[in-house]
């Protein structure tokens, strides 16, 4: 009884991280993502994939309260969040590197890192040491403005950034777009050391097939502004991802 109590929490609703239902968003009259149903739970790598256009990044951004959605409903911890202003999504426990990284070029690295703890949900104001830890090349560049940095350098600073406020569940979109190889393979690896804490949600949003089957836990397909599939690594076949990525 006990098993199958604790198997209905891990995979049922009621235990989710983020409850996405129903969602349609765009902008103006144009909608872009429709009647969208979408489900992350405690400790879970849930990637987001889907060619480009088809509304990822709009996703993302209604989750974070930068696009009002037209209908449909964001449950946070079971909280529904779809109204709330996009500065108290983060204090609530949010993280998000949006798509092209937005750090603040003239500040410095400490600084854009400082700006991070503004959204920390347990009071913290100093910058925790494990995060020079997961990212030491920012210890050595803590005084260097953020727009000095290379772009894989400055994606490191935004996902650091994030992650300086301790958030409950992180949003990343494409965060190996347009980085060096050697850099991809670190921010690979950032990831895949939060999904062996398991402390840390995430909804990932990614196009590389063969990072994402290795690392997720589960799986959506984005197709249109719809979820054309979704499923576990071993429900979806390799075919049925990659026939919604081909142009």
């Amino acid at each position: 009884m006990m098993i199958r109590l604790l198997r209905f929490i891990w995979e049922g609703e009621w235990s989710a991280v983020l409850n996405l239902q129903n969602i349609e968003a765009g902008y103006g009259e144009s909608m872009v993502v429709r009647q969208v149903n979408l489900l992350v739970k405690p400790g879970q790598i849930v990637c987001l994939m889907g060619r480009n256009g088809v509304g990822k990044s709009t996703l993302m951004k209604s989750i974070m309260g930068l696009i009002k959605p037209k209908s449909g409903s964001i449950q946070y911890h079971e909280r529904d969040i779809t109204t709330i202003p996009p500065d108290q999504r983060a204090k609530s426990g949010i993280g998000y590197v949006p798509q092209g990284r937005e750090i603040f070029p003239q500040l410095t690295v400490e600084e854009n890192l400082l700006l991070g703890l503004e959204a920390a949900t347990d009071g913290r104001k100093k910058l925790p040491e494990s995060l020079f830890d997961t990212f030491p090349v920012l210890r050595d560049m803590l005084y260097r403005k953020g727009g000095d940095l290379s772009g894989g350098q400055q994606q490191q600073l935004a996902i650091a950034r994030a992650l300086a406020a301790g958030p409950k569940l992180l949003l990343l979109d494409e965060p190996m777009e347009g980085i060096q190889p050697s850099i991809v393979m670190e921010i690979e690896a950032i990831i895949e050391t939060i999904k062996r804490r398991r402390e840390i949600a995430v909804l990932l949003v990614e196009q590389s097939l063969e990072f994402a089957t290795s690392i997720a836990d589960y799986y959506y397909v984005i197709d249109r502004g719809t979820i054309a599939a979704e499923g576990h690594a071993e429900q979806l076949s390799e075919d049925q991802v990659r026939k919604h990525l081909t142009v």
